[in-house]
């Protein structure tokens, strides 16, 4: 059976709303494997049926609904099944589409969503931004764990300063380990040993994550076209990263 995610945005949240979608898909015989609300006046479905062309006059039937606007209906994307389980949507900037926002509220999301990342195979860079005792390192420990994969740091101020210059025979089985680079530190602090082990690892078929990454873009010859995806952590929603404090207090 093939499954689709189904969103709406709820106009007027009359009695009996959801029982009258329920309702109509029931009669198309699509079933409903989750429903959740997953934004102030938005509620998401993920569905199932073995036969596609019901998706088609499901589609047909929603526009003559009132009441609600269908703001989705494809098949289910990673953060279309992040939203349903966790009951909101993952902020996405619209014009920088490899951007992803979070609170500190949203760890749990945050874990999930990077470890879901985490456990493709292959190379891939993940970017996090924020200021000092966010929980940027403790998230990406955290999501390691969720993806089953070990963690190596290779520069970091979680416990005391790591600025690693070679890496033992069991850091390099690429197929489950995960390597966190501290973009400040390496790029301040680490010398040419230093430097030419996170260009070794960056080469690594493994997956990377830079703490700090606009840190790291500046002050190497590495450009953002490097990230597949940037991850921002703020203490609030208005919170500006602001890195000339980090610098002046020399915290990271």
């Amino acid at each position: 059976m093939e499954e689709w995610y189904f969103e709406y945005h709820i106009h007027h949240d009359r009695f009996g709303l959801l029982g009258d979608i329920a309702s109509v898909l029931g009669m198309l015989s699509i079933n409903i494997e989750t429903v959740s609300g997953v934004a102030e006046r938005k509620r998401g479905f993920l569905l199932r049926t073995n036969e596609p062309e019901r998706i088609e006059t499901l589609k047909g039937i929603l526009r003559q609904v009132g009441n609600i606007t269908v703001t989705a209906l494809r098949p289910p994307t990673l953060l279309d099944r992040l939203a349903l389980r966790h009951g909101r949507l993952i902020e996405h900037d619209d014009e920088q589409r490899k951007t992803f926002r979070f609170t500190r509220e949203d760890l749990g999301i945050l874990v999930d969503f990077m470890g879901e990342h985490l456990k493709t195979p292959g190379h891939q860079v993940m970017g996090v931004r924020g200021m000092p005792r966010v929980g940027k390192t403790e998230s990406i420990v955290a999501a390691s764990v969720y993806a089953g994969k070990r963690w190596t740091f290779v520069s970091s101020t979680l416990l005391k300063q790591t600025l690693r210059t070679d890496l033992d025979e069991d850091e390099l089985s690429l197929e489950d380990h995960v390597y966190i680079i501290d973009g400040i530190v390496s790029t301040m602090r680490g010398n040419e040993d230093h430097l030419r082990l996170v260009r070794r690892i960056l080469r690594l078929n493994a997956p990377k994550i830079i703490e700090h990454p606009d840190f790291f873009v500046n002050r190497t010859e590495f450009q953002w076209n490097l990230f597949d995806r940037i991850i921002e952590l703020r203490n609030h929603p208005d919170e500006t990263i602001d890195y000339k404090d980090i610098l002046n207090k020399g915290t990271m």
